[in-house]
C-alpha cells in the first residue's frame, strides 16, 4: 500500500470522526431541545445508540471503499482525532449552518404542512356543521313518527 493512499485513507477516517462527532451532536441537540413529554426525549438512548450504530457502519464503508475493509490500528485513533476535530473546530460551524438550515428550510416546511392541515381540519368541520344543520329538521322528524308508531306493547 502506497504512502498516498495510507494518508488518503487517514484522512478518510478523520472524515468519519467529524461526520459522526456532528451525527451524535445533532441527536443530542434534537433530543435535548425536544419537549419533556417528548417521546423523543423518553428514548433518546435508544436514537442514541441507533446514531452511533450508524456511525459505526458508515465508518466501516467508508473503509471498505478506501482500503477494501482493510483496518489498521491507526483508524480508531484517526477517529477520535476527528471527533476531537469536530469538537473543538468543527463545532460552530456546524451548530451555524444548522440553525440556518432549521429557519430557512424546515420551519417553513413545518408551517406549511401545519397550516394545510389547519385548513382541511376547517373544512372537514365546516362540511360536518353543515350536513348536521341540514340534516336535523329530518331526524327531528323521524324521532317524532318513531315515538308515535312504535310505541312498546306494554302502555
Amino acid at each position: 500500500m502506497s504512502l498516498s493512499v495510507q494518508f488518503l485513507s487517514l484522512l478518510a477516517m478523520i472524515g468519519t470522526g467529524v461526520v459522526g462527532g456532528a451525527l451524535i451532536d445533532l441527536i443530542q441537540t434534537g433530543t435535548a431541545n425536544a419537549g419533556k413529554r417528548s417521546i423523543i426525549r423518553r428514548k433518546a438512548i435508544w436514537f442514541e445508540t441507533i446514531g452511533w450504530i450508524a456511525v459505526g457502519c458508515g465508518s466501516f464503508y467508508v473503509l471498505y471503499l478506501v482500503r477494501d475493509g482493510a483496518w489498521r490500528m491507526y483508524d480508531p485513533v484517526a477517529q477520535i482525532c476527528g471527533l476531537l476535530l469536530y469538537a473543538s473546530v468543527f463545532h460552530k460551524p456546524f451548530r451555524l449552518v444548522g440553525r440556518i438550515v432549521l429557519l430557512v428550510v424546515i420551519k417553513p416546511i413545518w408551517f406549511v404542512l401545519r397550516l394545510a392541515v389547519s385548513i382541511i381540519r376547517q373544512i372537514i368541520r365546516f362540511v360536518l356543521r353543515l350536513s348536521i344543520l341540514l340534516f336535523t329538521p329530518f331526524i327531528r322528524v323521524y324521532q317524532a313518527l318513531h315515538r308515535k308508531l312504535f310505541k312498546p306493547k306494554g302502555n
